[in-house]
């Protein structure tokens, strides 16, 4: 990481209207970048909150083309910000899956990175259950990109619960977490777990999660937050619409991995 970097995680409370959605998305990056945001995290599934889970099937475009990549890189490039675009249903290989797919855009624009989801949560409990494979196509490829304000590992939601994944992305100067972790989970986990990944890979985290009382009856925990690479919390908002905003600072980073130079005494993997 060589330059100071400032960020904006940007939390929602999604309904079932994309146009809505995306208005919302739309005011709170500019919001964010009249702040002085340069790097821009929209949550998982920002662009809709179905009644069912199918509805996003039938929103889901081609990779590289339609409404909602489009809106992405225009307010991408009207704010001159590096936007990192929450989740988009992009069409798989399956008629009724999608790709959980996060997009990031220069600040020109331009899409130079793309990252689906690899774990899918799921479970049943008696009467209860819930499978995001039924309506999701899992990714395969760990991804990092390097940009102006170093190296960015992107994952997903329940991604952050298997540290392996992280390990596989090597070194990065920041992780950048789009989530929609529901309130039962979200209260006993989701803090613990991010700040986790921060300390074990010596990184900025930059979550940015839903965070309320969804149309379709959903409940999510929010806390979007922002962490340095000791776990120390910098920045965040925690109930309802909102953004987190901080400045990443790479003397931070230097510092922590040279008074616990851990990375370096890594034995296996």
């Amino acid at each position: 990481m060589t330059q100071r970097c400032s960020v904006a995680s940007i939390q929602m409370v999604a309904g079932t209207d994309v146009e809505g959605n995306l208005a919302a998305a739309a005011r709170l990056v500019r919001q964010a970048a009249a702040l002085g945001a340069q790097l821009v995290v929209l949550p998982e599934y920002f662009v809709l909150m179905g009644q069912h889970d199918q509805d996003k099937v039938h929103i889901a475009e081609p990779a590289g083309q339609g409404r909602m990549q489009t809106f992405c890189a225009e307010l991408a490039r009207e704010c001159k910000v590096w936007l990192a675009a929450g989740t988009l249903p992009l069409q798989s290989s399956h008629p009724d899956k999608v790709r959980n797919s996060l997009l990031v855009f220069n600040a020109q624009g331009e899409q130079v990175c793309r990252y689906d989801k690899i774990h899918l949560f799921g479970f049943q409990k008696g009467a209860e259950s819930y499978n995001e494979s039924s309506s999701i196509e899992a990714g395969d490829a760990v991804t990092v990109l390097d940009t102006p304000f170093g190296r960015i590992g992107l994952a997903i939601c329940y991604d952050i619960r298997f540290p392996e994944l992280f390990r596989q992305m090597g070194r990065i100067d920041i992780l950048i977490v789009p989530a929609a972790f529901t309130r039962t989970t979200g209260q006993k986990h989701w803090e613990v777990l991010l700040r986790a990944r921060a300390i074990e890979n010596q990184c900025f985290v930059i979550a940015s999660g839903q965070g309320g009382l969804h149309q379709n009856g959903r409940e999510t925990f929010g806390h979007s937050m922002v962490i340095d690479p000791w776990g120390e919390v910098l920045a965040l908002w925690e109930e309802g619409e909102g953004m987190a905003l901080a400045t990443l600072n790479p003397e931070r980073l230097e510092e922590v991995r040279s008074n616990l130079p851990a990375l370096a005494h890594r034995v296996l993997g």
